[in-house]
Parts: structure tokens; sequence; C-alpha cells
């Protein structure tokens, strides 16, 4: 299976590499970004030994859509897309803090919420939630920018003005624009028959000062999607929700006795497990985007990737 697990480019006036869970970011002279949607997969701030087939093009190609989609209501970085698989913009310094927003009571804040807790990030939550709930109204609930290998951890606003890392100031932008994407995200994602349950957004500063959105947005490795077709009839039954994240990632591995502590054993992905992975993600491409999914070349992606690059930089 033809996959980009990693990359080892020099790029022209190439000054630093940095490669996160799942991107790899390259930073050239002139602050200008270059990053690399991998296929690596990663769950319970865990990356799994191999990779999915497509699955860097799905996330950037769908986090290149949304951003155009909603750029007239929040900045962000990207300036052009000269590969499947890259991303380019201005550098930009990150928030070390995620925004995590959720309109339903599922994923992680169902898990708290059925251990008993009844505040999640310092935000209270009802009694008498179920599963998959939709919340009276979207609640922001941040976590901690992990480094590779590091756990993302819950924060609370609090919290996080109390420690400084980012400013009371600083911070009420960030949830100004977190409401607004989750707003917009949220109706791009009805006009698909979809409901966007949960997701997160990141953060940065640009050479200006100006606060603009990075990373990925609304794609399935950082948001959660129901079905809104038989939505009610399932909750009403306690039936489980039909999904479009990763989430079937997630309970695979919980099945298989693994949700990243320690002392667990990662289970074996075999490869006809891998492939039914990277067929769930182009169904949820074409799903979230409701455009057919064009398989880029990978015969030899990495070399597919410096060549588009180099063109680029070039012109």
């Amino acid at each position: 299976m033809n996959t980009v697990n990693s990359t080892n480019y020099k790029f022209p006036n190439q000054v630093s590499v940095y490669k996160g869970k799942v991107r790899e970011v390259y930073r050239l002279e002139n602050d200008q970004v270059i990053m690399i949607a991998t296929d690596r997969l990663s769950a319970f701030d865990v990356v799994m030994p191999k990779g999915i087939p497509y699955k860097g093009q799905i996330l950037n190609q769908i986090a290149t859509k949304m951003m155009d989609a909603t750029k007239d209501i929040v900045p962000n970085w990207l300036e052009a897309t000269p590969d499947p698989n890259v991303a380019v913009g201005q550098l930009c310094q990150p928030f070390k803090v995620e925004m995590v927003i959720r309109g339903y009571l599922a994923g992680h804040a169902a898990r708290e919420y059925k251990a008993g807790k009844r505040e999640l990030c310092g935000v209270a939550l009802p009694e008498g939630l179920k599963e998959n709930d939709k919340l009276p109204t979207p609640i922001i609930t941040p976590a901690t920018k992990a480094e590779m290998g590091e756990h993302d951890e819950d924060i609370s606003r609090e919290n996080i003005l109390a420690r400084g890392i980012v400013s009371e100031e600083d911070y009420k932008v960030l949830e100004d624009y977190t409401y607004k994407l989750f707003k917009r995200g949220s109706e791009i994602a009805a006009e698909r028959g979809l409901i966007l349950v949960d997701t997160k957004y990141e953060f940065g500063k640009n050479a200006n000062g100006e606060i603009v959105l990075i990373d990925e947005i609304h794609t399935p490795d950082s948001s959660r999607y129901f079905y809104a077709e038989g939505y009610e009839e399932r909750q009403e039954k306690g039936e489980s929700q039909k999904q479009l994240s990763k989430e079937f990632v997630r309970q695979w591995l919980i099945s298989k006795g693994f949700q990243g502590k320690e002392g667990q054993q990662l289970p074996e992905m075999t490869d006809e497990y891998i492939n039914s992975i990277s067929e769930r993600y182009i169904e949820l491409y074409e799903n979230i985007t409701g455009e057919t999914f064009d398989k880029a070349e990978i015969d030899n992606i990495e070399n597919r990737i410096q060549n588009n690059v180099l063109a680029y930089l070039n012109k």
C-alpha cells in the first residue's frame, strides 16, 4: 500500500521542520510554511504504526474547502494548495490550546459524563442527559496542545487565563471565532444531511499580530458528524448514532482493550482493516463535501509532493 508516513525534504531556503501527530510543517526563510498532511492515523493521542491510503489527501482537501467556505467570517493562514497533500501559508505563532466545541454529548464528553462527571473544563452539564443528546447550547471545552507522544488535556477557561496561556483579550477573540465557525460548519453539514456534533479549532497570530485560523477544520479527524436522517428515532430507541468521524477507529481500539493508557498493547491492524479505514475516509470525504473523491496518483507520493511544491516555489 502506497502511503506517506514520514517525509524528509530539503526545500530551498528551508529553516526548520516540525513533525506533529499527522502533519509535518516545513518553515522557509521568508516565514512561508509548507504543511504536509501525511497518511498517519492518530487515536487516543497515539500514532498508529501503519498509514491509511489517501487519508492525508482527504484531510488536506476537506480543510482547504472548509477554510475557503469560512474565510468571510474568520481569517485563516492558507495561501495555496500546490499538491493534494500540501497546504502553503504564512508562519503563525500558534496558541497552545485547542478550542474544542461541542453541540452534543458524544465521544470524550459522553465517557466523562458516564463516569459521573457533571462538569467539563469548568462548564456545568445538566443532569438526565443520554449519550449523543443535543446540549442546551454549544459549549467550549478547551484542551492543551500536546507534543508528539503526549496527551492533550482538558483545561478550563479560568485555568487558561490564570496560567497566562492566552491573554483574556485574545481568548475572547478565540471564543468568538469558535462559535462563528461552529455555526457555519453546522449549516454546511445540514446542507449535506449531516449534524456537526463537535469539533476543534486551532488558532495562531500571523506576522501582523492578527489572530487567524490554522491547521485543519471540519475534517473527520478534528470533527464528529452524525447522519441527520433518523437521529431523533435512534435517540428515542437508545440506539447508536450513525457517525462520520474517526470514532469508529477509537471504538475498534477500545473493543481490543486499547485506549492509549500506560501498559496497554496496541492491537495489530491488518491490511484488510487498513483498507476498510481508507474506504471509510473516502465515504467521509464524499458526504462532508458533497463531491466525488478523486484519488491522486500514489505510485510515488513523496516524489509527487516534492515536484509539486518545487514547481510552486519556483513560480
